[in-house]
């Protein structure tokens, strides 16, 4: 089963990239950040064609996710709890049914936090805390999870071009890259780092200053497993090519294989 996640930075800028990539890589399960648009104005209709199970949880001009999935979804809610006056669509959570027990998947967009100095930052890291403690409760439940999305978080200096750049960066400042240790304390697996310790597996290039060319990019894309995913991971994949499409999304797919067998 492969599962993959991508923030495409407006769906219906890239649907046409999206259904490209869906050809090409044939997922089984998608997580899609930034759709940019409401719920309604979602364009259904060309991956539906492809034979995915489509679930929106969208927001007008910004933030807003999605889950696809060839499976159909037994369960899917939306929104992240802890914090009830938080209305940025920024989490969806989908249950598929294996031939023993269920695969849970939750798509995340996490918050940017920048600028660091003001209240965006504190807003950052209480959702990394409120991801934290949702990891917690559904680790008991002892299934194959799959936490997949822009987690906004560069873990080490392996995963970015220039660290020193980014020292004061909301992505990399030491609080951010604690948090995200703490959701690897738990017991969760970073896919990518448990098949290659390689620098340079970058998932994002900035638009400015020609990233992309001089390949000066950043990890930031994650798909962290739960125990009983990890067992099963075989391969992880980093879909750059996607980047030099024309007006691509700034990010690139990322995606894992995991044997595990459907009903």
């Amino acid at each position: 089963m492969r599962i993959a996640t991508w923030n495409v930075n407006s769906i219906r800028q890239r649907i046409d990239h999206l259904v490209t990539w869906l050809k090409d890589c044939a997922p089984d399960i998608v997580c899609l950040q930034e759709i940019k648009c409401l719920d309604e104005a979602f364009p259904r209709e060309p991956l539906e064609a492809l034979g995915y199970n489509v679930v929106t949880h969208g927001q007008k001009t910004f933030n807003g996710v999605a889950l696809l999935s060839k499976l159909p979804f037994e369960e899917t809610k939306s929104g992240l709890a802890g914090d009830d006056e938080d209305t940025h669509a920024r989490f969806l959570e989908g249950v598929v049914t294996l031939k023993k027990g269920v695969l849970r998947v939750a798509c995340l967009y996490l918050p940017n936090g920048n600028p660091p100095e003001t209240e965006k930052y504190p807003y950052k890291l209480k959702w990394m805390s409120r991801l934290l403690e949702y990891s917690k409760q559904r680790l008991k439940a002892e299934e194959p999870l799959v936490l997949a999305g822009d987690f906004n978080v560069i873990p080490r200096a392996e995963d970015v071009h220039n660290p020193a750049a980014w020292l004061n960066d909301a992505l990399f400042r030491p609080q951010t890259r604690e948090s995200f240790q703490s959701l690897l304390g738990l017991g969760l697996t970073d896919a990518l780092r448990a098949v290659t310790d390689a620098p340079g597996q970058y998932t994002f290039w900035d638009y400015q200053a020609g990233a992309w060319q001089k390949n000066q990019g950043l990890r930031i894309d994650h798909l962290l497993l739960s125990p009983q995913a990890s067992d099963r991971l075989v391969d992880v994949g980093i879909d750059s090519y996607v980047r030099a499409w024309e007006k691509p999304s700034d990010h690139v797919p990322v995606w894992a294989d995991l044997d595990l067998e459907t009903a």
